[in-house]
């Protein structure tokens, strides 16, 4: 099920507002968000619209669940962040998704706090979006 309104149902309008489609993964896909404050920030949104973890079956959660392990992995091998934040929030936008926010001791802003939704502190280029994509995809081989 899909909703035309969601930026993580197709809405390309919606999903450039704040990130770019890095890759597909077996339950989610992956999206860099633009905002780079935190080096490797991204979002796994689960593949259908669906609202909360709840609202699926144990295989299907355990996939989500083993798809955000997986990425934060990838994140802790490329990064080397001293902690990985998470965060799912489903009160504005219904679709079901979690931010990894790497965090950095060096850095000052928000360390040892939870992540501020959109700092616009840093925003990625495209070519650096380009890169970080491409060491996303490759790191999760």
């Amino acid at each position: 099920m899909k909703d035309v309104n969601c930026s993580y149902c197709g809405n390309e309008e919606a999903l450039a507002a704040f990130g770019v489609f890095a890759c597909e993964l077996e339950y989610s896909n992956l999206y860099v968000f633009k905002e780079q404050s935190h080096l490797g920030r991204v979002i796994v949104a689960y593949k259908d619209h669906v609202d909360d973890f709840t609202d699926l079956n144990e295989e299907e959660r355990n996939g989500f669940f083993r798809d955000i392990n997986n990425v934060s992995t990838c994140l802790k091998k490329l990064y080397n962040p001293t902690k990985v934040n998470y965060g799912m929030y489903n009160d504005k936008g219904h679709h079901l998704h979690c931010h990894l926010v790497p965090k950095y001791e060096n850095d000052p802003f928000e360390f040892g706090t939870t992540f501020e939704m959109n700092p616009k502190r840093k925003f990625a280029t495209e070519e650096e979006l380009a890169k970080l994509v491409e060491e996303l995809v490759n790191g999760l081989k």
